[in-house]
C-alpha cells in the first residue's frame, strides 16, 4: 500500500489522548508523565498545533515526530546529551527528567513565517529589530539571513510564548549568562549540523526550536524533541530559487500545510479554529511520512494497531 492509502484507510485512527497511571503535565502535542524514579514517559499524541492553539489531529503524526526526534537525538550526542533514554514503543519514550530552563531557542536561517511572533512578520510591519539582532533593510520574505540568529521566547502559563532577547534573559536572571551563552553555542552548533544534513538530502533547514534543561549538577541536555517538522522547517532546495524568483513559497515537508489554510482562513488563534478539510489532513500526513523517509533514507512503515492500547502494552502496564 502506498503512504496514502494507509492514511485514508487509517484517518479516524489517532491518537489525541492517553490516561497512563503517574502524574501528568500536558503539552500541546506531548502528554508527559512522571514515574517517580527520576524518568518521565513522554508520549507524542497525533494532535496538530498552530497559533498556540490545537486545531485537530493528523494520523500517524506522533509515530513520525518521535522516530525523527529520536534519530537526531542520536546523531547530536557529540554535541549536547540528550534527556533520550529508551524507546519502548513507536510513539512514546522513555526519558531522564531534567530541569527545563524557562525559555526555548528559536535558530531562524531565513527570513520566513507566517505567525503573530514570526521574524517575516515583524518584518513586513517595517521593524528592524528582532529578539535583539539588528536585520539588514532590502530583504524578501523566504531570503536567506545573512548568517543564521538565535530568537529566544519565554514560556508563558497562557499557552502563548513570547519574544524575548539573550539581553532580557539575563538581564532578567531568568537564566544565568554563562548558561545562556552556552545554549546559544550548542543551538547554533545543532542547527549547523541539522542544515548540512538537510542539505545532503536535498532539503533546507529554514528554522528550528530547541529546549534544553539540566540537571542536579547543572549539565545541559537537548530535551522535548529535535528536527521534527512540529518544531522545524523543512523546504525542498531544487526549485527553491526558483518559486522565490516567480513570487511562490517554497515547497515545504512541515505542518505549514495546516497553518496556511488556517490562515487562508483568516484564523490567527483567537476563536475556535475552523475544521480541517480531510484533504488537507491528508496532505498534511503525506508529507510528514515523506520527510520521514527522505531524512533517514527509510520507509517509517507506521503501527495501525489502536495507539492506546499498543502504547500501555509496550510499557508494561497490560
Amino acid at each position: 500500500m502506498t503512504d496514502r492509502e494507509i492514511i485514508e484507510e487509517n484517518i479516524g485512527r489517532v491518537l489525541t489522548d492517553i490516561d497512563l497511571p503517574w502524574p501528568r503535565r500536558s503539552g500541546k502535542v506531548r502528554e508527559v508523565f512522571d514515574r517517580g524514579d527520576g524518568t518521565l514517559v513522554m508520549v507524542t499524541t497525533d494532535r496538530v498545533s498552530a497559533f498556540d492553539r490545537i486545531v485537530g489531529a493528523i494520523p500517524f503524526k506522533g509515530q513520525v515526530l518521535s522516530a525523527i526526534s529520536n534519530w537526531w537525538m542520536r546523531k547530536v550526542e557529540h554535541i549536547v546529551p540528550t534527556h533520550l533514554i529508551q524507546v519502548p514503543d513507536p510513539a512514546a519514550v522513555i526519558v531522564r527528567k531534567l530541569n527545563p530552563l524557562p525559555i526555548e531557542v528559536i535558530v531562524r536561517g531565513y527570513l520566513t513565517g507566517s505567525s503573530p511572533t514570526s521574524i517575516w512578520t515583524h518584518y513586513a510591519m517595517g521593524e528592524r529589530e528582532y529578539c535583539g539582532h539588528r536585520l539588514p533593510d532590502g530583504m524578501h520574505r523566504h531570503q536567506k539571513l545573512p548568517q543564521p540568529i538565535v530568537t529566544p521566547t519565554t514560556k508563558e502559563h497562557d499557552g502563548h510564548d513570547e519574544l524575548t532577547s539573550a539581553l532580557d534573559i539575563v538581564g532578567s536572571g531568568l537564566v544565568g549568562r554563562e548558561l545562556y551563552e552556552q545554549v546559544e553555542r550548542v543551538a547554533l552548533e545543532l542547527f549547523r549540523l541539522g542544515s548540512e544534513e538537510a542539505a545532503r538530502q536535498g532539503l533546507i533547514l529554514a528554522d528550528t526550536k530547541y529546549e534544553f534543561g539540566t540537571d542536579d549538577e547543572g549539565r545541559l541536555y537537548l530535551i522535548d524533541e529535535i528536527h521534527t517538522p512540529d518544531s522545524s522547517r523543512y523546504w525542498y532546495a531544487e526549485d527553491y530559487e526558483e518559486r522565490l524568483s516567480k513570487g511562490l513559497d517554497p515547497r515545504g515537508l512541515d505542518k505549514d500545510t495546516i497553518r496556511n489554510y488556517l490562515k487562508s482562513q483568516n484564523y490567527f488563534g483567537e476563536e475556535e479554529p475552523p475544521v480541517i478539510p480531510v484533504h488537507k489532513i491528508i496532505e498534511a500526513a503525506e508529507k510528514y511520512l515523506k520527510l520521514h523517509e527522505i531524512l533517514t533514507g527509510q520507509q517509517l512503515n507506521p503501527s495501525t494497531e489502536e495507539p492506546v492500547a499498543r502504547i500501555r502494552r509496550n510499557l508494561g502496564l497490560d
